[in-house]
């Protein structure tokens, strides 16, 4: 048994090319409800700041769902529980099923560029129950201002996947890491992640070779001019 309620999940098909998801869950101490399409939240319940959160990037047409909807959410939340409460005390005896973490993955979002910001990306996946604690270091300094983690993501096989990311300002040499804490793991797993630029080409070797075409093409033109003036003299 999993201490988890979670009402009946829709997943629709559009076309055959999109998914359509719905999920609503809670434990004893905490809930979550989110819509999403094709892998991506769109909207999701934040039960501790008691309002609904759209996380969508801004450079996409924004999508806004009907008004009330983080109030129905809300008592979906009563009935997720009492229902979870009922299922505890026929289930009490069974034990809880964890299921760990793969390694996460590490990336940057955009190009890596000398101090032009970008954002890290720390993916996890195939973990049970959710969620996942994501901590950051800079430097083998923590990161305690800036990172960010988005709610529990349901995979097609009853496991999960959330995303941590850091906006942060490349700087050669330096080293991130992305730490992972979950139940079923017996230490934490950690990604290392560094900055490496691209070396930029000098231009001095190009400006020395342009002048010195400059000057040959200058020569030629020059001992043509000559030879032509040498003939006509004859």
């Amino acid at each position: 048994a999993r201490d988890v309620c979670v009402l009946p999940s829709l997943l629709f098909v559009f076309s055959g090319q999109h998914n359509n998801m719905r999920i609503v869950g809670c434990s004893e101490v905490d809930g979550e409800e989110m819509y999403g399409l094709d892998g991506e939240e769109l909207w999701y319940a934040d039960f501790a700041n008691n309002k609904g959160v759209y996380p969508q990037p801004p450079f996409i047409d924004p999508f806004i769902y009907k008004k009330g909807i983080y109030e129905q959410a809300v008592q979906n939340q009563q009935v997720c529980k009492t229902n979870l409460g009922i299922a505890l005390k026929g289930n009490k005896d069974v034990p809880l099923e964890f299921d760990p973490p793969s390694s996460p993955i590490m990336y940057p979002k955009d190009e890596v560029e000398d101090q032009q910001q970008n954002t890290l990306i720390c993916y996890v996946t195939g973990f049970y129950p959710a969620p996942v604690n994501v901590s950051w270091t800079k430097n083998e300094q923590k990161v305690t201002v800036g990172p960010t983690i988005n709610t529990p993501y349901p995979n097609k096989d009853g496991s999960f996947t959330q995303v941590s990311r850091l906006d942060f300002i490349p700087r050669q040499g330096d080293i991130y890491s992305c730490t992972v804490e979950h139940p079923a793991l017996t230490e934490p797993l950690t990604q290392l992640w560094e900055v490496e630029l691209k070396q930029q080409v000098g231009v001095g070797p190009a400006v020395f070779c342009g002048l010195g075409l400059t000057i040959g093409l200058l020569g030629v033109a020059a001992g043509t001019f000559f030879l032509i003036k040498g003939n006509e003299c004859r």
